[in-house]
């Protein structure tokens, strides 16, 4: 008895009822004939009770569970769970299904409440959004079975131990993949990007359609057929593209809960992924007082499995970033002109003085990309009116912020290096874009 007593709960329910029987008791003293009315009222009470926690106990296990959800999640995107329900029962149950979650996750609310059909199947679906990579161990899941006058409930546990990997975000990848065979890309919320000029890699002779370069007619061909050819290039392919991750201190500031470091890897992910599919060689270099990973450009088939697995693994550092150690790492295992993208972080120009000259001297072997984070919330708060000396102050420090990103970017651009100053939401639209640009134009 004591063993199915504890799987019994009280609903609120329940406790309204007693508080409207106290009440009665309490009317009694003034009007002695409640007195009667408050006793049956208690009695039907109690009999009412042991009926529901009699009923719940009976179809505790009526209802079969189980979870179904990808073989990896994604950081930083909103993931689907799927609960499988289905009513061993003829009778319509009500549940509340509480999962137990990865305590990364931190949600100490999440429940569900529905009406499952007698011999009826219910697929109920949640998403779960991960802030941190690393492995995430979903339990039981709690089904609590209402009983059919709602003072009880009863609890049902299936053992449904789960472990799961957070990855770098792999919806993200996905859905940019769409965009890489697309000769004009462009993404919704961003300026469509003008693809200026064309590589030298001659593919085909077509018709002239509207929109292409008048420059590419051939008049040979369009002399023999009587209409307006053009020449058709193609991207040059079998380019090597590097993203180079900074792991140290000053990549753990963190913006809705996800560090730069976790954008600049999903950022990378992405640039990889295309890179594969352009037919380009994606390669991989994270460092911070040290080189810690470096994977070689390359475009087989297990190659993306492999900078996936890297990204997976890093941490950031309490350390300085050597950039010393960098370029001596990159003069000696990079021996192609290859496209860079350095995804740092510069808060002065002081900052930026210091590395200057390492930047210069990878910016002569290599086509250097340098990617900083703009600090949207500072920005915005320097626009804000400020009404009081406090706030005057404030406001003219995060106004030179601002300031100090927009000089750093100017101080590239005079040393012939390319530059992204960007938001962390756009960080992968950006760079996405500045390496089809890039592409288009030759640079590479």
């Amino acid at each position: 008895m004591k063993i199915a007593l504890r799987y019994l709960y009280l609903k609120d329910r329940l406790f309204y009822a007693l508080g409207g029987l106290c009440f009665l008791f309490l009317l009694a003293f003034a009007l002695p004939w409640l007195l009667y009315v408050a006793q049956a009222v208690a009695m039907l009470l109690v009999l009412l009770v042991v009926i529901d926690g009699s009923w719940v106990l009976l179809n505790r296990q009526s209802v079969h569970a189980s979870r179904q959800m990808a073989e990896v999640l994604s950081l930083h995107d909103a993931n689907t769970i799927t609960l499988e329900l289905r009513n061993l029962h003829s009778r319509e149950l009500r549940l509340r299904i509480i999962d137990e979650l990865p305590f990364q996750l931190q949600e100490r609310n999440h429940q569900l409440e529905l009406t499952l059909p007698g011999n009826g199947h219910y697929s109920a679906r949640y998403t779960v959004r991960p802030f941190q990579r690393g492995a995430y161990t979903f339990h039981n899941i709690n089904i609590y079975v209402s009983g059919i006058i709602g003072f009880m409930e009863a609890r049902q546990s299936v053992p449904a131990q789960h472990t799961v990997k957070v990855y770098p975000s792999v919806l993200q990848m996905k859905r940019f993949a769409l965009h890489t065979l697309q000769r004009i890309s462009f993404f919704q919320g961003v300026k469509k990007m003008r693809r200026i000029g064309h590589s030298y890699e001659f593919e085909q002779i077509k018709q002239y359609v509207s929109g292409d370069d008048i420059r590419s007619i051939n008049w040979k061909a369009t002399g023999r057929t009587g209409t307006l050819m053009v020449n058709h290039f193609e991207d040059e392919k079998a380019q090597q593209v590097y993203c180079i991750i900074d792991k140290s201190r000053n990549m753990k500031m963190p913006f809705q809960q996800l560090t730069l470091m976790d954008y600049a890897i999903n950022a990378s992910l992405v640039i990889a992924n295309t890179a594969i599919r352009k037919q380009d060689k994606a390669g991989l270099i994270t460092f911070s007082d040290k080189i810690d990973a470096m994977l070689a450009a390359d475009r087989h088939a297990g190659h993306m499995r492999r900078i996936l697995e890297t990204l997976y693994n890093e941490q950031e550092r309490f350390t300085e970033a050597s950039f010393d150690q960098l370029f001596l790492a990159v003069r000696k295992v990079v021996k192609v002109r290859s496209l860079m993208f350095l995804f740092t972080n510069f808060e002065s120009q002081y900052a930026l003085e210091r590395v200057i000259p390492v930047l210069r001297k990878l910016n002569k072997l290599h086509l250097l990309v340098v990617v900083f984070f703009l600090n949207d919330e500072v920005r915005q708060y320097g626009e804000t009116t400020p009404s009081n000396t406090e706030e005057i102050f404030l406001t003219t420090m995060a106004r030179k912020f601002s300031m100090d990103k927009e000089y750093i970017a100017q101080q590239l651009t005079q040393y012939g290096i390319q530059s992204i100053c960007t938001t962390p939401e756009e960080l992968t639209i950006n760079t996405l874009n500045k390496y089809l640009e890039l592409k288009s134009k030759g640079m590479i």
